[in-house]
């Protein structure tokens, strides 16, 4: 989910996404302050987190499912570390954020983590099972 970017840098980020041909299913939200909660659950114990879920409902949020090969170890590299400071020119946080606090996008760690969150932000309705037009170009 990237939280508070404005309508250019989401659509940036939408493009950057889109061209390393994973599907993708999006929404953009309101999260509830309950929901942001339950999605950051494991870092309640740490001195930022009531400012981060403060950040994360301070604005829409775009909750993204991606789908392809290798998606979670590759999308973890797309995303940069978590300090942007840390992240590479050509990753989303080298290129998009400033400051740890003010992390505009999230990336689950493992696929476990990603069937949890998925099932947090997403009804089952939402998620369409679908084949791009380029899969058979790209995947064995």
């Amino acid at each position: 989910a990237s939280g508070n970017s404005s309508q250019t840098s989401c659509t940036q980020l939408m493009a950057y996404i889109l061209k390393v041909m994973f599907n993708v299913t999006s929404v953009l939200l309101k999260a509830s302050e309950d929901l942001l909660k339950q999605h950051y659950i494991d870092l309640k114990d740490r001195p930022f987190y009531p400012g981060l879920v403060k950040y994360m409902n301070s604005g829409p949020i775009v909750a993204m499912v991606w789908e392809g090969l290798n998606v979670v170890k590759t999308g973890r590299v797309m995303l940069g570390e978590t300090n942007p400071a840390d992240s590479k020119p050509g990753t989303i946080r080298g290129d998009f954020c400033i400051q740890v606090g003010r992390n505009i996008i999230h990336g689950s760690d493992s696929v476990e983590s990603a069937q949890k969150e998925i099932n947090l932000w997403f009804k089952p309705a939402e998620l369409i099972d679908f084949k791009s037009c380029a899969h058979d170009w790209i995947y064995e």
